[in-house]
């Protein structure tokens, strides 16, 4: 898994051991060589680390979908509840201040009602006894129209889409950044630019992220077997649909 974007390897892939620490920097030794994807290794994305909870896929597919167009609210205390767990392993990696969820476009919301990355951000700041930041953030630039789009197409989108609101303080506050699907990391990375040049320091955490065609031995369809460590998380998403 790549340590700073959480991207699983699969196996049998050449992995670039960095020599360094996480985006937010330190002097770089032999002894924090880490393995990160190219992207990484590149400086691709503006936020200094990111994690997710399962692949989107199977159940945890469909509990998203009903969280974010069903309005099965409920959903969202209980992802909160395996991020907390997440977070917690993760230790000292994701230590924040506060909890800040990717924020809706103010059309959008009250077209759909609410913002479901909030719906996870509430409950997730009162589990971890941090302070909810929802404020901090806003999206100043629409989405477009079509719900699917291309790669290019996505980061286009978002670009320069995110601001924080003007005279509020972030400088070195270290922010949990939330969303519900990390799919090309386009919106986390705008969101960050947007927090970085206020001065924050952005741990990235969504409850699944896309892996297209990922298996342990390789590119596959994806249909075919996942790791152990996916069917974990996928029987983990069918309790969230049963509780």
């Amino acid at each position: 898994m790549c340590e700073c974007c959480g991207r699983p390897f699969p196996a049998g892939v050449t992995v670039a051991a960095v020599a360094g620490v996480a985006a937010a920097g330190a002097t770089a030794s032999a002894d924090t060589a880490r393995p990160l994807c190219r992207l990484c290794c590149d400086g691709y994305y503006a936020f200094d680390r990111a994690r997710s909870y399962g692949l989107y896929i199977d159940a945890l597919h469909h509990a998203i979908l009903l969280l974010k167009y069903e309005e099965v609210t409920r959903l969202g205390d209980r992802f909160a509840a395996r991020l907390a767990e997440l977070v917690a392993r993760e230790g000292e990696t994701l230590r924040a201040a506060v909890v800040v969820p990717v924020p809706l476009h103010p059309d959008r919301q009250r077209e759909r009602g609410y913002n479901q990355a909030e719906l996870i951000a509430r409950p997730l700041a009162r589990r971890l006894h941090l302070k909810q930041g929802a404020c901090l953030l806003v999206r100043t630039k629409p989405r477009p129209a079509r719900r699917v789009l291309t790669r290019k197409k996505h980061w286009d989108s978002v670009r320069g889409a995110y601001a924080t609101r003007k005279g509020l303080r972030v400088d070195k506050l270290r922010v949990l950044l939330l969303d519900d699907v990390l799919t090309t990391g386009a919106t986390l990375d705008s969101c960050a630019r947007a927090l970085k040049r206020a001065g924050a320091a952005i741990m990235g955490l969504t409850v699944a992220r896309v892996v297209p065609g990922w298996s342990p031995t390789g590119p596959q369809h994806p249909t075919q077997q996942e790791t152990e460590a996916g069917r974990r998380n996928q029987q983990g998403a069918t309790s969230i649909l049963r509780g």
